[in-house]
């Protein structure tokens, strides 16, 4: 019995000692390590590509993963995630969606902060207001703002009645196991590429740079979390040298370039790839190690039974609502032996069939009555390659902005200087999609003959494009536009959509 005692009173002195040496040897090293799971421009929260990539609860089998291998670990969005989307026209409950299904997907996912982008502001006032309030997550910007009776004012959340602002700047706080803490800055600006009477935009290197000076001294260590061109990173990243790392977003295509020591990563749209940074911080120092891998995110990741559930739940809406758009949707409308091609970058940078379909489609629902029709590569959102047979809703998702298309007369000058600039703004969404305009040389051809450029063409050109938005020149004020012609609502041309599908049918 007194040897039984003795082997537990050992046993026990033992633990005791043990628990000692290992608070001793856990201390306090200086040294954090913290992960950024980053998406940008996400529209879809189903996969694409028939299934192949992206899909948000894919996303999130990723997240949780990160989350085990690293409790420091934070899932932003680097702006454009509310529209476009076909789920966005639809109505429930005698409202439009716009945006919805994104916020309460990623409300499941509790993202910790994202960016504003361009195309945010594309939906009214009113119901970005609701996705605001709407969201559990943290939004910033430094450079847009709200316009209220007369006043320039943060964006808010209100919730029961309590407002609270958007901040230009936004912190977090990491502590590791041996007791490290640091506090983390992150600044955000968005590209002023769309102008709504609601939103002013402020100049986005001089916000950036203020932001930056302002949370500097209040943090360990600053990233970026911006919605602008690359060549605008860039020139941020000249700015403010000391930002290890921008995450990015607007190109659609995934890019990792270096400007000095900073980093600057887009991933891919539509969450076919997500990048994933890796950070190990020195207190000491202050210096930040960034380890960054793009992750495609394909059939081979398990869906996420929550999110999925909930994303199951919205296309299943989609499908009940879409009648009300398309009145067959899964009528098979044409098979396609050849993909067509509608990713954004290819869409975006040369004339593809899908282009080539659209543009014919323009033709056709004026009777051919025009010399050429031109669309903005921008205007096509699907990011996806059709193939096999081909239904309604599979237009409607490769143009969800819908819109009309007009019949126009214009100088053959202008047309010229319209051709032109849709060539040089190759890799954006102003790039032209065309028919019956065709680059021989350095000449344009337009029904087989050099551009007169003192002649009067009838062009059909979306509704987009006149509005002046992509090629600031192209305006119904410009004294070389003759006259618009604007469809009814019972012609096909009244909804480029339904002229697509008008067209394929007939073929």
């Amino acid at each position: 019995m007194n040897l039984k005692k003795s082997l537990i009173y050992f046993l026990f002195i033992a633990i005791i000692f043990s628990c000692a040496t290992t608070k001793q040897v856990v201390k306090d090293d200086g040294k954090i390590d913290f992960t950024f799971l980053q998406l940008n421009d996400v529209y879809e929260i189903a996969p694409i590509q028939g299934g192949m990539f992206g899909g948000m609860a894919r996303v999130e089998t990723v997240h949780q993963d990160l989350v085990k291998e690293n409790p420091n670990t934070m899932l932003v969005m680097a702006g454009d995630f509310l529209n476009p989307s076909l789920l966005g026209t639809i109505k429930v409950d005698g409202e439009r969606v716009r945006g919805k299904q994104m916020v309460e997907v990623m409300n499941a996912m509790n993202f910790d902060v994202v960016a504003f982008g361009n195309h945010e502001f594309d939906v009214p006032k009113k119901d970005l207001q609701k996705r605001l309030n709407e969201s559990n997550f943290e939004w910033i910007s430094a450079n847009v703002k709200l316009k209220e009776s007369g006043n320039s004012i943060p964006f808010y959340k209100e919730k029961n009645g309590v407002k609270t602002s958007v901040g230009e700047t936004f912190i977090k706080e990491f502590t590791d196991a041996d007791g490290t803490k640091i506090k983390v800055g992150f600044i955000s600006v968005c590209i002023p590429s769309n102008p709504k009477e609601y939103v002013e935009y402020g100049n986005m290197f001089v916000k950036a740079r203020t932001s930056y000076n302002a949370i500097k001294d209040k943090v360990d260590v600053v990233f970026g979390l911006t919605h602008v061109k690359i060549v605008n990173d860039k020139r941020i990243a000249k700015l403010i040298p000391d930002l290890p790392l921008i995450m990015g977003g607007h190109e659609h295509t995934n890019s990792n370039n270096f400007v000095g020591n900073v980093q600057i990563s887009k991933a891919d749209a539509n969450a076919k790839t997500v990048y994933i940074h890796r950070i190990s911080f020195d207190k000491k120092t202050g210096k930040a190690i960034v380890t960054s891998e793009l992750k495609e995110i394909n059939n081979t990741i398990k869906t996420d039974a929550r999110v999925g559930a909930i994303v199951t739940k919205w296309q299943q809406i989609l499908k009940a609502k879409i009648k009300d758009i398309v009145a067959k949707p899964d009528e098979v409308i044409y098979n396609t032996k050849v993909p067509l091609e509608a990713r954004d970058t290819p869409i975006r940078s040369i004339q593809t069939n899908m282009g080539a379909i659209i543009t014919k489609a323009m033709s056709f629902g004026f009777n051919d009555k025009v010399d050429c029709a031109l669309v903005n590569g921008g205007s096509i959102r699907i990011d996806d390659v059709l193939e096999g047979d081909i239904n309604a809703v599979d237009i409607f998702r490769v143009l969800p902005y819908g819109g009309g298309i007009l019949k126009v007369e214009i100088k053959g000058r202008l047309l010229k200087r319209v051709l032109d600039y849709g060539k040089k703004a190759a890799g954006t969404g102003a790039y032209l999609q065309r028919y019956n305009a065709v680059l021989q040389g350095d000449t344009w051809l337009v029904n087989h003959q050099p551009i007169n450029i003192d002649k009067v063409y009838t062009v059909a050109f979306s509704d987009y494009l006149l509005k002046g938005f992509d090629i600031p020149f192209l305006n119904a004020k410009n004294k070389e536009v003759f006259s618009i012609y604007q469809p009814k609502s019972t012609e096909i041309s009244y909804d480029i959509r339904k002229a697509v599908v008008s067209y394929l049918k007939s073929l």
